[in-house]
């Protein structure tokens, strides 16, 4: 018997996969092993299926997801955690601790020593602070990710399964959650899908490239496979470590940069706030003394997971309950009727992209604003299909959009928010879980968008986007919004050195 089969820890021969409703199959004939021991970094344009292998080899599919698949042979760890994309998907328990103790109490592990785990973990992932009996759902989406990876280490499984761990993490989060699986998973099988790839680019043993279609055109090591294959990293829109520069250097990066230089903003607020506070049940979690939005800005919003980012913008569409001036567009919003409504001039994507579809179809979920304006058929589906290609979404247009991959959720949830045609687009972490390729494709229609009149604000944690793409950059530290200069923008932004005076 060869030493690779002797070592092998899991692996499938000849996998075909395909989701119901598709016309084609996700994975044709695909074999693919891991070694134990290996940390193995999947790469590939986001709907290749990374995700999919993932949950193959853990069995998730079809024993959780039913999916239709056939192979040859397949060998699964017996012993593995696994972090999701979406962290909302991961907990059974209500309260952080609760979630935390119920993985120990699968582990038998005596009630009096659950306390201090508990604590390590929680300092471990960055949640050092956090109260322990928090409910999960006041948590931010990033500390969710964060809470996530806390009770997979927990379990101290043989073979890590890590679906974008640090996606919804600010830079600092990254850098910490990374520091924390390189110490723990020394000596265990760690498989990782992941687009921020700087921090594990030489960490990790094998890079695995995808196409489209998920076949696999490169498996190797990380310097070869980023060395030789670079054209098809480019051709495939994939990350790679170099790949921010090389889009500056682009054609459409400097068609934008032209435009900036030729363009003059206008003090035109078309959102303004005084005194504002925004409540999260009966808790204070925004206060604003005076800020205004200028019409056709591009405001990034940067700061802290847990800082108040999204409690920003849900304030702004009047989904918490908020208190003192704001107004848009020069209309006083009453913000003390029990009964709010978001503004008219203003659209959301929330960071959770699942929490606005109000669809059952793809196809549907972007043609609804259309619908609701009142344009025909033909029309609709004119501009519906449009849409689709330009953001990428190449799936049957009747599946449910529960049944795309993250990435794609993010598209088409940005891809709805276009047809609405609102003034103003309030846009929560719209880049997670994508490509190279759809994300530089959002920024640039967002900037175009934005050089017919439309207003931006994102929440990014994204510092490239921040210095590169936004007219001014706005810091948000413990519920207080800072403001940074715009002409100081480039020098603070990408630092992430931002302090209240």
């Amino acid at each position: 018997m060869s030493k690779r089969l002797q070592d092998t820890i899991m692996g499938v021969s000849n996998l075909r996969l395909k989701f119901p409703g598709e016309p084609s199959l996700i994975f044709k004939d695909l074999s693919f092993t891991v070694l134990k021991g290996e940390k193995v970094l999947l790469l590939g344009p986001s709907g290749c299926g990374k995700s999919t292998l993932l949950q193959v080899l853990s069995r998730v599919v079809p024993n959780s997801i039913e999916v239709p698949l056939k192979y040859d042979s397949i060998q699964v760890p017996d012993s593995w955690g696994f972090v999701f994309q979406d962290p909302d998907t991961q907990f059974c328990m209500p309260y952080v601790d609760e979630e935390l103790a119920f993985v120990l109490e699968n582990l038998n592990i005596p009630r009096e020593q659950m306390d201090e785990l508990i604590k390590d973990a929680l300092v471990l992932v960055g949640l050092g602070s956090l109260d322990v009996h928090t409910l999960i759902q006041d948590l931010s989406q990033g500390m969710k990710q964060r809470l996530a990876l806390a009770s997979v280490l927990l379990l101290q499984p043989d073979v890590l399964f890590l679906d974008e761990p640090s996606a919804l993490l600010d830079p600092e989060g990254t850098m910490q959650i990374w520091d924390s699986v390189k110490v723990v998973a020394e000596d265990k099988t760690v498989i990782i899908v992941e687009h921020k790839i700087d921090r594990i680019a030489d960490w990790v043993d094998r890079v695995v490239l995808f196409n489209p279609e998920g076949k696999i055109i490169a498996d190797g090591y990380p310097s070869t496979i980023f060395k030789k294959h670079h054209e098809e990293l480019i051709q495939y829109g994939i990350w790679y470590p170099a790949v921010w520069q090389d889009y500056l250097d682009s054609r459409n990066f400097k068609r934008i940069e032209e435009f900036r230089l030729q363009e003059t903003y206008g003090d035109t607020p078309i959102i303004k706030v005084q005194d504002f506070k925004g409540y999260r049940g009966k808790t204070e979690k925004l206060k604003i003394q005076e800020a205004g939005v200028s019409k056709g800005s591009w405001v990034a919003i940067i700061g802290e997971n847990g800082a108040g980012k999204s409690t920003f913008l849900l304030s702004l569409m009047q989904l918490l309950r908020t208190s003192g001036v704001y107004e848009v567009n020069g209309k006083q919003i009453d913000v003390d009727k029990k009964k709010r409504t978001p503004p008219t001039e203003l659209s959301l994507v929330f960071q959770n992209p699942e929490l606005q579809f109000v669809t059952n179809s793809v196809f549907d979920e972007i043609a609804f604003s259309y619908a609701t304006a009142g344009l025909p058929d033909f029309e609709i589906r004119t501009k519906v299909l449009d849409l689709l290609d330009m953001f990428q979404i190449h799936v049957n247009q009747d599946r449910h959009p529960f049944q795309l991959s993250i990435g794609q959720k993010r598209r088409l949830s940005v891809a709805t928010s276009f047809a609405q045609g609102a003034d103003v687009l309030l846009l929560d972490e719209p880049t997670f879980g994508q490509d190279a390729r759809n994300t530089f494709i959002i920024l640039e229609q967002l900037e175009e968008l934005r050089k017919n009149g439309t207003t931006v604000i994102m929440v990014t944690h994204d510092m490239m986007i921040a210095e590169h793409f936004a007219t001014e950059v706005w810091s948000i530290d413990k519920g207080k919004l800072i403001r940074i200069q715009e002409q100081k923008r480039k020098e603070n932004a990408y630092a992430g050195m931002v302090h209240s005076s």
